[in-house]
């Protein structure tokens, strides 16, 4: 029995020391904080966070209620001015004449003019429509909701970016006909659509895209996946066309991520690395794109842990915010010095560990 103790005390003390040996590039993480307290709100479940910068400060939308697909679940938004997220305040609901639907996904996007959050409604991904409301007073009030056309979903997740040409490209995927990515183009912020034809069959299970921009106006998409890799397509049209889905080299446990274009060019992703589970969430870096390399380690916690569905964007400043689900309780958000951060090289394909 000793011996049993002893063997059990050994792997927990490896256990800790591993974790503690990987890499966390904490040197660039300026700010680590919850927009919310649990008492702070009435709902005790939340997901899916989106962020977006506004005049004077941020903005973060998600959708929260008393479990993922309950009808009660809706959107609720918090400001951050000086330095301090407001209490968290629901900004739309899936309430309708005929009954009460869940709300799914919000995503954020400032047009300058106004900001438009849009977001899902309906019982499951495979059978929710897309929706969206404006806000004129950087989201002290919001418009009444308007339903998408037949088709449309609006982004999907992850935020949409405005092409040099005018439209503004929404990366989105459908989950009635298995997992497929497709795009969305909008000229005028939500009032005219249209969209690509799916980018994937059904070999590839494939949903919640984001989206990168390189020199020349070739763009780039890297999506959640059921095939343990995020998955990677090309484009040198604006959109309109795609190359093939292929393998990127980093991992994926079926989870959500979400990347974006630096000005100094480079590109940064936040995700799990991991093939299975969602208890540690990272960031890498890379200058095209194609090859990445270890930058923060955000979260890393035993295997029923649950930090998940970043959001990520660059702001005026430079700095860079993020926001995720923790443990479906609570919505986090990182402010990172991308000036600060020292890449290190993954160890055959793992998160390296500091030497």
């Amino acid at each position: 029995m000793k011996k049993s103790n002893a063997l059990i005390f050994l792997l927990l003390i490896n256990a800790v020391l591993s974790a503690q040996d990987l890499y966390q590039g904490e040197g660039c993480i300026l700010k680590s904080e919850f927009i919310y307290q649990p008492g702070d709100v009435r709902f005790p479940s939340c997901h899916a966070s989106t962020i977006a910068q506004i005049d004077g400060g941020y903005i973060s939308a998600w959708f929260g209620g008393t479990a993922e697909k309950n009808p009660d679940v809706g959107i609720w938004i918090s400001r951050y001015s000086d330095g301090k997220w407001s209490k968290p305040e629901e900004a739309a609901n899936g309430v309708r004449q005929d009954k009460r639907y869940p709300c799914w996904n919000p995503v954020l996007y400032n047009s300058g003019d106004e900001i438009i959050l849009f977001y899902k409604v309906g019982p499951s991904p495979s059978t929710w429509w897309g929706e969206l409301i404006t806000s004129g007073d950087k989201g002290l009030s919001w418009s009444a909701s308007r339903r998408l056309p037949e088709g449309i979903i609006g982004p999907v997740k992850n935020k949409p970016v405005l092409l040099n040409n005018g439209i503004l490209l929404c990366p989105s995927s459908t989950e009635d006909q298995g997992w497929r990515i497709h795009m969305e183009m909008t000229p005028d912020n939500g009032i005219s659509w249209e969209r690509t034809e799916a980018l994937n069959d059904s070999s590839i299970s494939a949903i919640q895209p984001s989206v990168l921009m390189h020199p020349h106006g070739k763009i780039q998409l890297l999506c959640r996946t059921r095939q343990g890799k995020i998955f990677t397509s090309w484009s040198e049209d604006n959109g309109a066309h795609w190359t093939g889905l292929k393998p990127a080299e980093l991992p994926n446990p079926n989870s959500g991520i979400d990347a974006v274009t630096l000005k100094d060019g480079r590109h940064i992703i936040v995700y799990n690395h991991l093939t299975a589970g969602r208890y540690m969430l990272n960031v890498a870096v890379s200058d095209d794109g194609i090859d990445w390399e270890a930058a923060a380690l955000l979260e890393n916690d035993e295997k029923g842990s649950e930090y998940s569905y970043p959001a990520v964007i660059q702001s005026s400043d430079g700095m860079v915010h993020i926001t995720y689900t923790w443990n479906r309780k609570l919505i986090k958000h990182i402010i990172l010095d991308p000036n600060l951060i020292k890449a290190v090289r993954f160890e055959n394909g793992a998160w390296p560990t500091v030497k």
